[in-house]
């Protein structure tokens, strides 16, 4: 049996996945490592969309269609709450944790253009 560790092995009451509650819902986050895909025209979100549901990485995607001058795959890095546009935020902090390659993401409009977000660490 392998020891155990300073505070025995004791989650302290967190479930195994610590970014979504009992509910289904994504717990509170006062920073994310978010990746966005920005677009001035809702047409070409939409050809960027179109390309994510047929399976397409998202950092692949972003490089393609953003007009974003990130052009690391859309990534914009760790971002707190109150330091990104509101519409962003709004959508961006309720977002579950993803993958590039398995992406979930969510859409809003600002005065930039349109967004496809998605949310890569949550902390």
């Amino acid at each position: 049996m392998a020891p155990k560790g300073k505070n025995g092995d004791k989650d302290k009451g967190k479930s195994k996945d610590a970014s979504t509650e009992k509910s289904g819902k994504v717990k509170g986050a006062q920073s994310i490592n978010v990746r966005h895909i920005l677009c001035a025209k809702h047409a070409k979100k939409e050809e960027a969309l179109a390309k994510l549901n047929a399976g397409g990485k998202f950092d692949d995607v972003a490089r393609e269609f953003s007009e974003d001058k990130a052009r690391a795959g859309g990534s914009l890095g760790w971002k707190t709450k109150g330091s990104l546009m509101a519409e962003f935020e709004a959508i961006a902090f309720e977002l579950e944790q993803s993958t590039t390659g398995s992406p979930k993401w969510g859409e809003c409009k600002t005065s930039e253009g349109y967004h496809i977000i998605m949310v890569e660490g949550r902390k």
